[in-house]
């Protein structure tokens, strides 16, 4: 079996922890495999440094290539919500948007187009994803603060920790990136090499993973409507 291929996405402003921890699991995967799993940060323009929104730069080592990528991890923006002026720093939707005038969105729409490539997203990548118009009608999770935002752009909006979309897998907040990575392990190599990642990280995965499918449940009345009735 070849290895599952694994690209993270940096970009000017990108959240280091939305980058760092899924990074962190897949190396670690790709240790308790024996090299079944192989991972490397890029950007949309190729090798370059990579300046985070928190200061750290990290660097790409090759462009994003969606033909080569199994998965493809567009992480969220760091930066103050709003208040520009009095901080003095890019804006979180700011940041995103930025990412509209390079080629990330072209690639991630080659990766989705694709249908081998699974799209997966921490915090604000969604947002991203989204504004391009490449999320339309999907479903799919961000941070708490911007699932309005999410749904305004045709999204179809989850309150879940992490929300599974076939080829394309989205978590919410920022520390939901090892939720996301340890998903991801267990849907590709299986459960016993994410709890083994699991396991060595001393890390509980919390919240609820949505799937899409299923049989649609039923509206219950609420009680005050059932006790009008009567």
């Amino acid at each position: 079996m070849l290895p599952l291929h694994v690209e993270v996405v940096l970009f000017d402003g990108f959240d280091l922890l939305d980058v760092t921890a899924p990074y962190e699991v897949f190396q670690y995967g790709a240790d308790v495999t024996g090299g079944a799993l192989t991972v490397r940060l890029v950007s949309a323009e190729g090798p370059r440094d990579v300046p985070s929104g928190a200061g750290p730069t990290l660097r790409a080592e090759a462009a994003l290539d969606p033909v080569r990528a199994d998965v493809v991890v567009v992480p969220g923006a760091y930066g103050p919500v709003d208040d520009p002026e009095e901080t003095g720093r890019d804006t979180i939707p700011v940041l995103l948007a930025r990412t509209l005038d390079t080629r990330l969105p072209q690639l991630v729409a080659q990766a989705l187009e694709d249908g081998t490539t699974t799209v997966a997203t921490v915090c604000g990548g969604s947002l991203a994803l989204a504004m391009a118009g490449l999320l339309t009608g999907r479903h799919a999770v961000t941070h708490h603060l911007g699932m309005v935002v999410l749904e305004a752009t045709g999204v179809r909006p989850v309150a879940a920790r992490v929300v599974d979309d076939g080829n394309l897998i989205s978590a919410g907040g920022v520390t939901s990136g090892l939720d996301l990575g340890l998903y991801l392990l267990e849907r590709h190599l299986g459960a016993r090499v994410a709890r083994a990642v699991e396991d060595m990280f001393e890390y509980e995965r919390r919240g609820t993973v949505w799937r899409s499918g299923g049989v649609d449940p039923v509206a219950v009345p609420s009680p005050a409507a059932t006790e009008d009735a009567a």
